[in-house]
């Protein structure tokens, strides 16, 4: 089972690509998890993404698009695979597909979490993370025990400069403008599965598995 997992930034597509790949034994292939670990490590490839992603921007497509054929070509996804967070513009569904038919692969399945704006602008601004551990929390619906400090480390908890509420905004507006027309892209091919993201964690992977089958 190849499957992609698209939605807006905040969705909750982290959070049930986590749950369809230990419930399908997939590999996760990240693009944002990637980044991270570049910007991390201070890599050439980090240093250069982070001028994009601290901004709320897209990385430009031909850096994004050569680290996933870069993995795909690998073929170390036993069960099948996950794309999370690519693609998110034409020029990139266009560049996977050509990887993909290239490799002799095909996708079962793109998976939309749809949720309103508003919505999502109150989710993210209020995410924050630990410093130390990378714990995630909320303010609202899963605040640490003590104001600022993470459960489990006691380290500080910070807010992702993506997760500004400018940066946030700037987010949804590309999506919109970009990465919306996929679902178009998407639906032709005869892919796409959308699915009510304003419902619990656990009520959106029941729709979802209930839509893919087993």
């Amino acid at each position: 089972m190849n499957l992609l997992i698209m939605g807006k930034p905040g969705a909750g597509k982290g959070t049930q690509a986590k749950k369809l790949l230990e419930h399908y034994k997939l590999t996760h292939i990240s693009t944002g998890d990637i980044y991270r670990e570049e910007m991390k490590n201070n890599s050439k490839i980090g240093i250069e993404a982070k001028k994009y992603i601290s901004q709320g921007n897209l990385v430009p497509d031909d850096m994004t698009n050569e680290i996933v054929k870069k993995v795909l070509s690998t073929h170390k996804y036993p069960n099948g695979f996950m794309l999370d967070g690519y693609p998110r513009t034409d020029a990139q569904a266009d560049a996977l597909d050509a990887t993909l038919n290239d490799l002799g692969i095909k996708l079962t399945a793109v998976i939309n979490v749809d949720v309103r704006d508003d919505v999502l602008l109150h989710r993210m601004a209020g995410r924050r993370v630990c410093s130390n551990c990378g714990h995630p929390y909320h303010v609202d619906y899963h605040p640490p025990k003590v104001k600022g400090i993470c459960d489990f480390c006691g380290g500080h908890l910070v807010q992702r400069p993506d997760d500004l509420e400018d940066a946030v905004m700037n987010r949804l507006n590309i999506y919109n403008e970009k990465t919306r027309p996929l679902l178009q892209h998407y639906q032709k091919q005869g892919l796409l599965r959308i699915i009510d993201g304003g419902k619990t964690s656990d009520e959106v992977f029941n729709d979802i598995v209930s839509k893919l089958g087993e």
